[in-house]
């Protein structure tokens, strides 16, 4: 899979320091990290095989992770926080040795497919603490869980989707069918339905899933079939896949002038992707196709569950969920039209009130 580079940036809008250099291999280097003294407050982070840079969940999760440090006055190395890169599922459990053998005090796994890699390590390292981010698991009383209610901000955008498309056809891509993705699934599709009905208006949904969440030349063949079938905002929560989705809009909108009436939208997913949205249209003029993205709090629930750790009081054997109400999850201001912007704010407030209910499965 391509490797990006790109700038790490704090919820703050602080630039990391550029000493920091990211890995493009298995494993994380435990070099440039300064005395650390406090290694009971030390943090690591395993990726899923995305990579560090996915502009997704690993990414997020090593914000708030840097954010984290520095809130303690950590540096990054040894007693302080690190992350361990995965290229395969292989790599699970030795990245996970790795940063036990290290002296990490508290370890987290990003992403389900590292549900079985922590579980093991967890009952075989009792003194350390664990966390799963996106799944749950029970009876482990050194395992915290963290999940996030996506479908509630997935709603929202399905909101500011049916009140942005012009054709009246809308598109979900998916990356591989399971409880996760239903929720930005269900979320979404709820929203422009109800949104659609507001209108009086009848707008299609497309649906289709990738089958991965790395395969990007999947993805782009999907878009553009979407694309032909006149949808002009497609959201996506198919991880790294993602970019294939981005690739084909930009195929598209670098044909049209920037303001022409036919640009398509992408609303991006997990952490603000507007970087992959910039593109120069027909008439030389810079713009950019993500219309907002869902925002995943990996950044916050890795922060929260750190600093508790850091008290002496890590959540083992909870199950923790982030939604709209602490940023767990929300949507980025990106290019929403002002008036649709407010109709999003408003049903978030409905959701928040109990007033409007969001599936976490689609209908079948």
């Amino acid at each position: 899979m391509k490797k990006f580079k790109f700038k790490q940036v704090l919820a703050t809008g602080t630039v990391l320091a550029a000493g920091i250099a990211l890995t493009a291999c298995s494993g994380a280097k435990q070099n440039g990290g300064g005395s650390n003294k406090k290694s009971s407050a030390s943090v690591a982070l395993i990726t899923d095989i995305a990579g560090v840079d996915d502009h997704s969940f690993n990414q997020s999760g090593w914000e708030g992770m840097v954010a984290y440090g520095k809130s303690q006055g950590l540096k990054r190395g040894t007693n302080g926080y690190q992350y361990f890169e995965s290229s395969s599922a292989s790599d699970f459990t030795p990245n996970i040795n790795q940063a036990v053998a290290a002296g990490y005090k508290t370890i987290f796994g990003v992403g389900y497919s590292l549900k079985g890699a922590i579980a093991s390590a967890a009952k075989k390292h009792t003194d350390k603490n664990f966390v799963i981010i996106d799944d749950v698991i029970k009876g482990q009383k050194n395992v915290a869980s963290a999940n996030f209610k996506s479908q509630d901000a997935s709603y929202m955008a399905g909101v500011v989707a049916a009140r942005t498309t012009k054709t009246n056809v809308v598109g979900f891509i998916g990356g591989v069918h399971g409880d996760i993705v239903d929720l930005f699934d269900a979320g979404f599709t709820k929203g422009v339905q109800d949104t659609a009905k507001k209108m009086g208006k009848k707008i299609t949904i497309l649906n289709q899933y990738v089958g991965s969440f790395t395969a990007a030349d999947k993805e782009k063949s999907i878009a553009k079939a979407m694309f032909a079938k006149k949808a002009d905002v497609i959201f996506h929560a198919s991880g790294s896949a993602g970019q294939g989705l981005f690739s084909e809009a930009k195929s598209v909108n670098e044909e049209l002038p920037a303001n022409s009436s036919k640009k398509v939208w992408v609303i991006g997913v997990d952490s603000d992707q507007s970087s992959l949205g910039k593109y120069k249209s027909k008439d030389g003029k810079k713009s950019n196709l993500c219309l907002t993205s869902v925002m995943t709090g990996v950044n916050v629930a890795v922060k929260d569950i750190a600093t508790k750790a850091a008290k002496g009081k890590f959540p083992g054997g909870k199950q923790l969920v982030y939604g709209l109400k602490n940023n767990g999850v929300y949507l980025t201001r990106g290019y929403v039209a002002d008036s649709i912007w407010k109709q999003a704010q408003t049903a978030r407030s409905q959701i928040l009130a109990g007033k409007i209910s969001v599936p976490s499965h689609p209908s079948k």
